[in-house]
């Protein structure tokens, strides 16, 4: 209890910061970022199709994730928190990207192409969900 009292800071607003979890969360980001920009560019290099690398990189975060939470939950029920927290929001919060998911979407659309656009938005939806889901039961079984 001492040592995690000594890694949580009050902020002016009277919200706790642990800051493990911060922490935690800033390393598993920044490896997850920088695993989302080699995967991804190499991807549409390879595919010559803008979007295409992170489209790739979204549904094998969402099916990883899956993993993870699934494994978690069968095996790991009590991991620590900052853990979690680390993997979870940090590596697979840097890896996947919405942002970058919806201007390929506007990007293919602004150009004309506005099937690749839908088809783009709707399969990325699509089979995220199913990634997760059959990620999840994977780690279930695990």
């Amino acid at each position: 209890m001492r040592r995690e009292r000594a890694c949580q800071t009050r902020a002016q607003d009277g919200i706790e910061v642990n800051m493990a979890a911060v922490v935690a969360i800033a390393l598993g980001g920044a490896a997850g970022s920088v695993l989302r920009y080699a995967l991804a560019s190499w991807i549409t290099y390879f595919a010559r199709l803008g979007g295409s690398g992170t489209f790739v990189v979204n549904i094998a975060g969402a099916f990883g994730l899956g993993v993870f939470f699934g494994i978690l939950e069968a095996r790991y029920p009590s991991i620590p928190p900052v853990i979690r927290l680390g993997v979870a929001t940090g590596i697979f919060g840097g890896f996947t990207t919405f942002s970058s998911f919806m201007a390929d979407v506007v990007t293919h659309a602004e150009a004309g192409r506005l099937p690749i656009a839908i088809a783009l938005f709707a399969a990325t939806s699509i089979l995220g969900i199913i990634a997760m889901v059959g990620g999840l039961a994977i780690g279930r079984a695990a």
